[in-house]
This record gives C-alpha cells, structure tokens and sequence, in this order.
C-alpha cells in the first residue's frame, strides 16, 4: 500500500426529513447566501423549505449555476456575496451546484484574479494561494459526483474544464435526503449511477499495492450499483434502493477508496473534453471512454481487469483473455441497461472529430494521463477511435 494522508472533515447528516438539521450547522447569527441551478429547486419548494429551516438568518439567493459550472456566472455570485457581507453559503442542488459554490467560496477570499485557481489542476491549491474561504453547508439533489463530501470542484472557463481542487473545499455539513431526488428525470439518474460508477472504476483499475480494505471497498461499490442501477432508474421512489444510490455515489469519491492506491482519471480528462466540445453530458462522456480505454489499456491494466472479472462480475471461467473480454463486455452493457449510449457515433460525433479532441487535450496540457502517466496524445486517440 502506498503511504497516504487522509483528512474529511464533512459532517454527514444521512435520512427521510433532515433540513430542519441546518438550523445546527448554520451559525445564528450568519448571513446567508443559498445557491442553486436552472430553477426545478425553486419550483418545487425546496428552496422556501431551506429558507424556513434557517429561521430568522438573513437570507439571499443565487440561482442559475449551470451543469458544468461557468467561471463567468460564479463570479457574478462573489459580487454578492462581496456586497452583502456573506458569511455563510449553503448549495441546494448535485454536483454542479456544489462544485460551484466550492469556487465561489474560494474566490471570495483569494486577492489576485481568480482565474489564478484553474490553473493547479489535480494537485491541491497551496494555502499560501488560497489561505482561507467562506464556509459552506450543502443540500443534496442528485446522487453523482461525490462533491458533497470531497475537496474537488470542475470549473468551466471558455472552452476548457478545470479540476479546482483544495483543503479548505470541503463543505461543513451536508444533507444527504434521499427522498429528495425522488423527482430527478431518469436520464439523472442513470447519469448518477454511471458516475459514482466511473469515480470507482478511476481508483480501482489500475495496478496492485495490496491496498485490501480500499479494494474490498471499491468492490462493494461497483456490485451495488449493479445490483440497484437499473430499479433505482426505473423506480424512483423505491427509499432503500435509492438511500444505497445515494450513499455509493458519496463513497465513491470522499477520498476512502482512492486513498494508499494509484489512480487514474484519464477517462474523466478525455470525457471533458468532450462534454466541452460536444455538448454530452458528463457521465455519458466517461460511459463512452471507460469501455474503450479498458480495451486499449488491458495489458498495463491487467491483473486488475481479472480481479474485476472475478470479483464483480464473477466471471469464473474462461481464458484470462476471455475473462477480460467479457469484463469489459459486462461494462458497456451496464451502462446501456441503464438507456445510457457507449459510442461517439450514437452522439452524432463521427471519427472525423477526434482530432479537434486531440487539439484540446493538447492545448490544455493533458499529454501524459494515467495512473502511470504513459498515455500520450497518440493512445488518446487510439482510446477514441476504439470508441467511435
């Protein structure tokens, strides 16, 4: 196992009917500012259910923040939070929305030009840079990204998305209430369970440390969203099957599984790539990679594509070839199950395209991905046309 630190200091507060737990985490005396997305938070009442859980705090509102967050309109939300004196932010929404607000609490704090904090990539921002932020509680609506519990936060800045990560991003508190993404559109919630099934993948198929505990955990994962994804799509108010959702898309990514082993994130940097240039919603991007870059990569994956084969998939039989064949196999046909699409070409993106993406990545400096750091612009390309 590789040497590790792990810190999460995110307050969990998990179940039916727990808003009126802001109350606890807010400071009395905060001014408030409550961020959400496109409007369905607003409309279906949440929005007035968390104003009336804050009691009689000072109250403001920021809506708008996009999927796939935009540095221009975050920016607009620092001004208020300037103007007003807030010193509280509370994210009503998925992973946008709380990625989002992990930038603008950030952004307030940091003096230079905060363009400055896209530029650090997965590494951490050093808090000599960004020394301090506004503390922030979350609301959760969509079970994906994990940003409810992690440090991380994807920013969009012209036609690039930036890793934004740091220390001081974790939020104080969140409110994971799986009865309230019981009105998500189905293609959310495939989206969501695609993923927190990916964010997985990213930390488990790469090579082996003897990480036991992290593997076992990534494992466990990866089988109950094979076991739940389809019912958790197809029946939406089914609490037991979307409590687990909820919760396997919070582990896939709070920094457990992916701690003392090498990971990868290639499928995540080529999949924004795509979303950036193409429009494609995020996990359908990585839905469209992951099969792809396993078929590609399969020697230097190896002996974790056969533990995958046998562990998840229980795939017993066979030639250790057929075995990752199948493995693969099982992988792309998962993600269909759950009417998500796996080729570039289903998404109206023909072969001649993969050079624009070959062009981005190599504008944005991604020339070296995996958890080796050996795939070059050239095996990016042999990744997409494999996924054409």
């Amino acid at each position: 196992m590789l040497n590790f630190d792990f810190y999460n200091p995110t307050h969990i507060i998990f179940g039916k009917d727990r808003l009126q737990s802001i109350d606890m985490h807010v400071p009395a005396d905060a001014t408030v500012l409550i961020t959400y997305g496109g409007g369905s938070a607003k409309k279906s009442g949440l929005i007035d259910k968390v104003k009336t859980a804050l009691g009689n705090r000072k109250v403001y509102e920021f809506g708008g923040i996009e999927p796939n967050p935009r540095y221009e309109t975050l920016v607009k939300a620092v001004e208020i939070v300037r103007s007003e004196n807030i010193d509280f932010l509370l994210a009503v929404g998925g992973g946008s929305v709380i990625d989002g607000t992990k930038f603008i609490s950030l952004a307030f704090c940091y003096e230079g030009d905060s363009r400055d904090l896209l530029k650090y990539g997965l590494a951490p921002i050093p808090f000599e840079v960004a020394g301090k932020t506004v503390p922030f509680g979350t609301v959760l609506t969509l079970p994906a990204t994990g940003s409810e519990m992690n440090n991380g936060a994807s920013i969009s800045y012209k036609q690039g998305k930036y890793p934004v990560m740091s220390m001081l991003n974790y939020p104080k508190f969140s409110i994971l209430d799986p009865t309230l993404t019981f009105t998500l559109p189905k293609i959310q919630v495939a989206n969501g369970v695609v993923d927190a099934f990916v964010h997985t993948t990213e930390q488990y198929l790469t090579f082996p440390v003897n990480g036991m505990v992290q593997d076992r955990m990534a494992e466990g994962i990866l089988q109950t969203l094979i076991e739940i994804g389809e019912t958790t799509v197809a029946e939406p108010e089914n609490y037991d099957v979307r409590a687990n959702h909820v919760w396997s898309a919070t582990l896939a990514l709070n920094g457990l599984i992916g701690a003392g082993v090498p990971q990868d994130w290639a499928t995540h940097m080529i999949g924004n790539e795509l979303t950036v240039l193409f429009g494609i919603d995020h996990a359908q991007t990585v839905a469209i990679v992951l099969p792809s870059l396993l078929e590609v990569r399969r020697e230097q994956k190896r002996t974790k594509l056969l533990q995958y084969a046998e562990r998840v998939w229980h795939i017993e039989s066979g030639s250790e070839e057929e075995k990752i064949d199948l493995a693969i196999q099982k992988t792309r046909e998962f993600f269909e199950s759950l009417g998500i699409k796996t080729h570039l070409s289903q998404y109206g993106v023909e072969a001649d395209k993969i050079p624009v993406v070959i062009e981005q990545l190599k504008a944005h400096g991604i020339t070296a991905l995996s958890e080796t750091g050996d795939i070059t612009l050239d095996i990016s390309q042999k990744i997409l046309e494999n996924a054409m």
